[in-house]
């Protein structure tokens, strides 16, 4: 029986959302011994991206995984290490597409048609494999220092150029005026937490019409569109988390998104796709302006 992949990853998150557990939060400290760790890695070296990103964090919360380096099976191998009988594999896929010839019923003339399709192969988080060389598994000492304010972060979200407005205790992007509002970084119980509720409401500020223009037809607030970009948004949230190297809590004031969000992936199996693709495309969107930051520096310069 051919397996429906887009079902199968929304049935996955369906479940975890089920038990009340968000499946994009990173499961593992930044930190590790083959360097610094984001998002979940490719044996090569290569993030994971979309939401593949979010199922193997997902693997790695109901595992209980603490490395964030995934392989094939034939890729331990070819390390001379082996993957422990009876350890059950992991979900990644990838896009395609085949490129089928066809014939015009009028003209009869032959035209070439790609055909997209999604594939889905096994990957072994490390943990799951003996016989890795020692950089793989090994974790730094537990970090003891209080957190501070984060240089990296702040530089990141200030080439954004976005207009960030300070005061109160509710942190949203207002589409109108074209703002972000903000509480005071001291109203978080830590830097991070401030950073990845940033990130949330700057991926909100990529769907303006002068940027990504992403419009979910969203009419109230609870609706479907309303839903879906909250989820394009909490995602964005947890890639931006990942690739600045924060581990910020969960946001308790989000749980109440959860039925909308169950609600929405039943609806349509390729949802949770869609709003990774967006929030990929928003991650991406805000990379890019540090770029551009940097290019009119060095002329101004």
């Amino acid at each position: 029986m051919k397996v429906d992949v887009h079902q199968k990853i929304t049935d996955q998150i369906v479940r975890e959302l089920e038990r009340g557990v968000r499946p994009w939060h990173q499961p593992w400290k930044v930190e590790h011994s083959a360097g610094r760790i984001t998002r979940p890695l490719r044996g090569n070296g290569i993030p994971y991206q979309g939401v593949n990103v979010l199922m193997l964090w997902s693997a790695a919360i109901g595992r209980g995984y603490t490395a964030p380096i995934w392989m094939t099976f034939k890729q331990a191998k070819e390390l001379g290490a082996h993957v422990r009988k009876g350890e059950e594999g992991s979900l990644v896929v990838y896009a395609d597409k085949i490129i089928r010839s066809e014939t015009d019923a009028e003209t009869g003339e032959e035209a070439e048609r790609a055909i997209p399709f999604m594939k889905g192969y096994t990957v072994f988080n490390v943990e799951q494999i003996e016989g890795l060389p020692a950089h793989y598994y090994a974790q730094p000492p537990e970090r003891t220092e209080p957190v501070q304010r984060i240089a990296q972060a702040d530089a990141f979200f200030a080439a954004t150029g976005a207009t960030l407005v300070y005061g109160g205790s509710r942190a949203c992007y207002v589409p109108s005026t074209d703002n972000i509002h903000m509480p005071c970084i001291d109203f978080f119980r830590d830097a991070e937490s401030y950073y990845a509720t940033l990130a949330h409401e700057c991926t909100h500020w990529t769907r303006h019409e002068t940027r990504l223009n992403r419009d979910f037809g969203r009419k109230r607030f609870g609706d479907e569109g309303y839903a879906m970009e909250e989820l394009v948004a909490e995602l964005g949230a947890a890639f931006l988390s990942a690739d600045l190297g924060l581990t910020p809590e969960v946001r308790d004031d989000h749980a109440a998104y959860i039925s909308s969000w169950i609600k929405v992936l039943k609806n349509d199996k390729r949802a949770i796709f869609t709003a990774a693709s967006h929030a990929q495309r928003a991650a991406d969107f805000l990379h890019g302006l540090q770029k551009q930051n940097e290019a009119a520096e060095g002329v101004a310069a």
